[in-house]
């Protein structure tokens, strides 16, 4: 990519941390390697950045890794599920961490950046580089109309932002072994299943139901997206909508419709499920 793509006129950020001398050092660091950029609030905790994040809604959100009452990582979670619309997306994270194996799993998952206490203008220049490539790829949308056959494919080039998320909780909490469900009990009809997990092919919410589809059977739970994403493996289903999670091993293809949209062909339906903006970046290169 370019470095000429265009950016949004004025990138906007909120910065979270609960030491006050690191978000000064931060922001004084910001200003030498990227002046455009607008921090817009400052969170002392992860509560205060979600909330700001609402209020404000900026492009940009670094967040501390461990802050007290709502680690990083947690409300980064709480950010991602965030409801969007035609003039926001869920902002790009750059973590803010004195680890650094935190650091490491950030930095190779390429859908988050880091940033290491106490930040040192090199490092930062990266970051920044980074952040304004992702940001400018929004701006002009994810390409042609091309389809692409995923079928092949056990992995996106950029890994969901909820797997780095899993990953970096289990570094936190070393000793707590995530335990992802393995049934989901749901209504069919007039009667109650078990359906096992990995017989589900995506799950769909609404305002107050979540379709649960297999291969045989349409059920509905009440329980919402943001609360199934951090109870299934990241691994096995991936984000693709702030309503969709789907099943990695079920994707069929990719494809477009006449709005240029990304939609996901699932294997044995002839329905197809649409890609948010934020999502788009899951399938780069298929």
């Amino acid at each position: 990519m370019s470095e000429t793509h265009p950016l949004p006129s004025k990138v906007r950020a909120v910065l979270a941390d609960d030491e006050r001398l690191m978000r000064e050092q931060l922001r004084s660091r910001l200003t030498e390697v990227w002046p455009d950029l607008e921090i817009v609030a400052e969170a002392k905790n992860g509560l205060e950045a979600v909330e700001l994040v609402r209020q404000h809604r900026p492009d940009l959100v670094f967040l501390d890794i461990r802050m007290p009452g709502l680690t990083g990582v947690d409300a980064a979670r709480q950010i991602a599920q965030l409801p969007e619309d035609d003039d926001w997306l869920a902002p790009e994270i750059v973590f803010i961490t004195a680890y650094d194996q935190y650091a490491v799993e950030a930095f190779e998952q390429g859908v988050a950046d880091y940033v290491l206490k106490p930040a040192e203008r090199e490092r930062l220049q990266v970051t920044v580089q980074r952040i304004k490539k992702r940001l400018a790829q929004r701006l002009e949308g994810d390409g042609s109309g091309d389809s692409a056959d995923a079928s092949d494919s056990s992995s996106p080039p950029g890994a969901p932002l909820q797997q780095l998320l899993h990953k970096l909780s289990a570094q936190l909490n070393p000793g707590a072994a995530p335990k992802y469900l393995q049934w989901i009990q749901a209504t069919v009809g007039q009667a109650i299943q078990m359906i096992p997990v990995e017989d589900v092919l995506f799950f769909i919410s609404d305002e107050k139901y979540t379709r649960v589809q297999t291969a045989r059977v349409e059920a509905l739970i009440r329980k919402p997206i943001k609360e199934l994403v951090d109870e299934l493996d990241p691994a096995l289903f991936w984000q693709i909508h702030r309503s969709t999670l789907v099943n990695a091993r079920a994707i069929d293809g990719i494809t477009r419709d006449f709005r240029g949209r990304q939609m996901v062909g699932v294997k044995g339906l002839s329905e197809k499920l649409e890609v948010s903006r934020s999502y788009t970046h899951l399938f780069k290169g298929m």
